[in-house]
């Protein structure tokens, strides 16, 4: 498993209007082959009578998985400068599919690897994009008067606050990088006199917008 990484949020789309050519580019986070897969035909079946319905993805801890398809547009003109998009972000997981009617204005080789490439940024930029850290999850529990410092404090750091609950003392549910647990431990240690009482609970991928 990957500390981080980046991917984009579950699925987007962007039009894009060149040359009077329409461009659309759907975008999906996928985390197999065969979701991939079935994406594409999705969205073939939806412009079956698109010009074209280009395609890329990229699967994988360290993308092992990479696929480009020009679908009748010259070679190397479509699926790879999409792919080359998803790259130059550092996405994982994503398939992107770009749809094309043309408009009657050819575009050349230089055209359109720059349309699909911009095609599938816009898509990308429209959807969003998020880091995955993988996180530790605590539950302390600590007396009301700490509440107010300890709240600041974290708010003010890279720890995210899942939840409060105000209970006999206060319980934060707090999820912390998995590479900062020591300094978290010694932080709420310190600031607390020693007097909060800490326990492990689960431990997830914690998106945030980018």
């Amino acid at each position: 498993m990957l500390d981080e990484y980046f991917t984009v949020n579950k699925y987007g789309s962007e039009e894009v209007i060149i040359q009077k050519s329409r461009f659309i580019g759907y975008i999906k986070r996928v985390e197999t082959e065969d979701a991939a897969q079935d994406f594409i035909k999705d969205i073939k079946k939806k412009h079956h009578d698109a010009t074209h319905n280009c395609s890329a993805y990229l699967i994988g801890k360290y993308d092992e998985i990479q696929k480009a398809n020009d679908d009748g547009e010259p070679s190397g003109t479509a699926g790879v400068p999409m792919l080359e998009v998803l790259k130059k972000q550092q996405l994982k997981d994503t398939v992107v599919v770009v749809t094309r009617y043309f408009g009657g204005i050819k575009l050349g080789a230089g055209g359109l690897i720059r349309a699909y490439g911009t095609t599938t940024s816009e898509a990308i930029k429209k959807t969003g994009v998020v880091k995955r850290q993988r996180m530790q999850g605590y539950a302390v529990t600590i007396k009301y008067p700490l509440l107010g410092t300890i709240e600041n404090g974290l708010r003010n750091s890279e720890h995210i606050i899942d939840s409060i609950n105000y209970l006999e003392n206060v319980e934060i549910i707090v999820y912390v990088n998995i590479n900062n647990l020591d300094i978290f431990l010694d932080w709420i240690t310190n600031i607390t006199s020693d007097q909060a009482v800490i326990k492990k609970v689960d431990q997830k991928y914690v998106e945030t917008n980018v």
